[in-house]
Formats: C-alpha cells, structure tokens, sequence
C-alpha cells in the first residue's frame, strides 16, 4: 500500500515532466550549515521565513529528509557524490588531511565533474554580507581536482551555457557572533528567549533559552539570504529554468543535535522548486536521504544516474521509494565513537558501539559551546534531573529503540521492551544487512598512526587538558581494538 501511494505522488509529477523546456536546466543547491528543520514550513512560529514559505508554497517540500551523517565534512562528502560516507571511506571528520590520502573508490565522481562533462559552468559560492558570491565551503574528505570547481560565481559562464552553483551559507554558525548585522526586513536580536520552547530533554535554563532564540534568528537570516539568491535568479530571467534545492548540511549544534543521530542531529529541511518540472505545493511525506539530491540533480538534466550512486532520484519515473533511511556517525574531531540508526516512518533504531562512553563525552568542539557549559553547571549544581542525567552523561546502552509516533522526541528506549522485540529484530536486522552490503568501512576503526596523520593538524598547539583528551582517545581506540579482536568480533 505504502509503494502504491507513493507511485500516485511521483506519477502527479509526470505530465510537468514531459512538458518541461528543452534546454537542460540550471541547477543550484543553496546550503546551509547547522540548522535542523525549524522553519515555517515545517511548523516553527517564532521564526519568520517568508521566503522559504513561498518556495515551498511554489515547489515541493519533503517532511521526513535526512542527512546520512550529522557532521559537515561526512555530510558534505555524502551529498556531492551521492554516497554514503561510509561507503567511500569519508565518514570520519576531516580525515585525509594529513599524510594519509582517501581517494574515492571505483568510479565514483563527484557530481560537479559529471556536470561539467555534460556541459554545465560548476561554481561553489559563500553568501557574503554584500550579496556576492566568494570561494565557498568544500569540506570534502577525499582528493579531488583543484580545479573541480569554475568558480564562486556562475556570471562567469558562456552565454546560453547551463549552469550548476552551490550557494554555501553560514546558518547556524550566525548565533555565535552573539550581535547579528542588521538587514532590512530581518529582525535582529528580536525573538525573546522567554517565548522559546526548548525540547523536553533539556532543562529550562536562561543560557540554553537565549541561545536557542539565537539559533531561531540564524533561520530568519538564512531565510534572507535565500530571498536575496532566488531574487538574483528572476532578476537574470533564468528563475523559469532553474531547479533550485534547499537543504542543510546538518542538524542545529546543540547537546543532541550536530555529531548525533537524534531527529536534532540528521533531520533537514529540504524542498525543490523546478517551474514547469514539477507541481508546486507538493508535500512529500516519503523517507528521503539527502545523498537522493545529487541522484536527483543528474536526473533533472538528463543525465543517466550512473550505477555506482546509493542516491536515487526523487521525482520522475525512475523515482524509488525509501523503507528506511541509514545514518553514521564516527570520529569528530580528536573524539572516536561509531554509531549507527535506520529510521523508518514510525521508528528509529540507534545502535551505539561504544557504548562505555557516554553521549557527552570530552569533545572541544562543543565543549567551548554556551550550550554544554550552562548544562555542565546544571550538572555539577545537581540541577539536572535524573533523566536528563542518565541520557546525556551516563554510559549508553548498545541499542535503544523509539516509536516516534508515539514519542517524537525521543525520550523513552524501547529496546527492552518485550512487547517492542520483534520491530528490535527488524531494525537490527535493517541495519547489519545495510553494514554488509554497503561494505560500511566504519567498522574498523583508524588505527593510532591513521588517527594521528588525520589528527596532525588538530594536534599543532593543543596543551593542557585538551591534548590529553587526544591521546586517551587514541589509547581507547586501540584498547578496544585489541578488546574486540581478542573477543573475535
């Protein structure tokens, strides 16, 4: 039944598809960085987004996208080759920077070089303050070709030549400027703390308020941003031709979010308008990965998808249902971990293979966070509740399990509930078969010298407490190495 329904929405959007104009599309992918799906579309009310609004209003919005890995240079690995990290080898956080080089396996491409062949002006631009376009976020964690890219800007192509741009924007990343630069018709500093209604797993303190209304005004900065880009296209004459997706690289970077696999670290925003390809208005309820844009983005300009991409097309007749949507997260920065979750439309199943170290443990990326300081004080006042406690600083259990429907934020673990056994098998199952046949390169770890060739850079000028949370990272690593090969597993 499900397959059935979702054959009727895709079938809705094949009449625009044989009618779209023959010259291939413009492509652009506007980006942005560490915002989960709080915009109006999506239900948020205390932040503003006129222009996401009317984009979704004028395309298609999916309700249940994910990102294959809630940290950026996984992220951004997966979506421009259409790939699961863990299949190409980029799942770690910006491994391959040092010594050790991680090329891409096969003939595996990137999607900007498989454009270009077919003609398209590739540019990758950053949204800055004045309206331009400068040389704009890569992040990749594997060799490419220096010049995989023909610029920041696509006002550089021939005339009459397609073009594909991504718009990198800062996002989330805004909140930490603490003052953000007034722009006409955003407001600044304007959501008050006191009318934000914080998530039930964290406690309500005034930092974690302030900071969260914070995040919400980044939204309403991106939302301009986006104004200002799909004003840029119409003002060109190219709006009609242009398919233009909407996505972030992650979830907001907050306890639970950014570097985890709660619904706050891997579920996104995303929504496609393409006039005259595709019916406006649409809501897609289906599972989609975000890896599906690069898929899609080929498809669109009448490319053949080529055999080795995981992403499948989400429009058109060559468009396939998701049952489950996979989602990794290994080494960030100096703290290893590997967890893996497979969401489905009602459950999420999380399988941590460390489970000794507990949900927050010693990272300095987050650690200078405002977030993690206020519940760090919490915790050592003994103001956090035993629940809050337990979920983010006690060891965690191997599985846990959530019905979603019933408990969407993800507060209650099924996984030893008898009366939920059986859907823990299905998952459990759903996730080793993904392991074997994507051949996840996650399950084995880096080894001391791997880890310290990725981590050389990282650990240039670390003293005091933060270098011996390196190298106990690596001694733990190769402890549990050695724990798990003496176990045979």
């Amino acid at each position: 039944m499900k397959r059935a329904l979702f054959l009727l929405v895709v079938l809705a959007f094949l009449p625009s598809c044989a009618q779209s104009p023959a010259d291939p599309p413009n492509i652009v992918w506007i980006f942005s960085e560490d915002q989960s799906d709080d915009y109006g579309p999506y239900g948020e009310s205390l932040a503003k987004t006129p222009h996401i609004d009317k984009m979704a209003a004028e395309g298609a919005m999916f309700t249940r996208a994910f990102v294959t890995a809630p940290v950026c240079s996984p992220s951004r690995s997966a979506l421009v080759t259409g790939m699961y990290q863990t299949t190409i080898g980029a799942h770690n956080h910006r491994s391959g920077r040092g010594e050790r080089k991680i090329r891409l396996p096969g003939d595996v491409e990137p999607v900007p070089s498989i454009l270009r062949r077919a003609g398209y002006y590739v540019t990758n631009g950053g949204y800055r303050e004045n309206g331009n376009l400068a040389r704009g976020k890569t992040d990749y964690n594997f060799e490419y070709a220096e010049d995989l890219y023909d610029g920041a800007d696509w006002s550089g192509r021939a005339g009459g030549q397609p073009f594909f741009a991504q718009v990198q924007l800062r996002g989330g990343k805004l909140r930490n400027q603490r003052t953000l630069e007034p722009r006409e018709g955003v407001r600044t500093n304007g959501i008050p703390p006191d009318k934000v209604q914080l998530p039930p797993y964290y406690p309500d303190h005034p930092e974690l308020r302030a900071d969260w209304a914070q995040y919400l005004e980044s939204v309403e900065h991106v939302d301009w941003e986006v104004g200002q880009i799909l004003a840029r296209l119409e003002e060109e004459g190219v709006a009609d031709n242009t398919v233009v997706f909407f996505l972030t690289d992650h979830g907001v970077s907050h306890a639970r979010g950014k570097q985890f696999l709660s619904e706050e670290g891997i579920k996104v925003p995303l929504i496609v308008r393409a006039p005259g390809r595709i019916e406006p208005g649409m809501v897609r309820e289906d599972l989609v990965a975000h890896i599906d844009v690069a898929a899609s983005s080929l498809a669109f300009a009448g490319i053949e998808i080529p055999g080795w991409m995981e992403g499948r097309p989400l429009f058109g007749p060559q468009a396939e249902p998701r049952d489950y949507v996979v989602s990794a997260r290994d080494r960030c920065d100096e703290t290893v971990d590997r967890i893996r979750s497979v969401r489905t439309a009602r459950f999420k199943y999380i399988r941590n293979f460390v489970p000794e170290r507990p949900h927050l443990q010693p990272n300095r990326y987050k650690d200078s966070k405002a977030i993690i300081k206020a519940l760090r004080g919490l915790r050592a006042e003994g103001g956090l509740s035993p629940e809050i406690e337990k979920m983010l600083y006690a060891p965690r259990p191997e599985e846990e399990l959530y019905d979603l429907a019933e408990d969407p934020w993800e507060m209650t673990n099924l996984a030893g509930d008898s009366e939920h056994e059986k859907t823990l098998l299905e998952m459990r199952s759903i996730l080793e078969r993904w392991v074997e046949q994507t051949g996840d390169r996650g399950q084995v770890f880096e080894t001391a010298a791997e880890y310290g060739s990725d981590m050389a850079a990282y650990r240039r000028g670390q003293q005091g407490p933060q270098a011996e949370i390196l190298e106990r990272n690596i001694a733990d690593v190769e402890a549990w190495r050695a724990m798990r090969a003496g176990a045979g597993q």
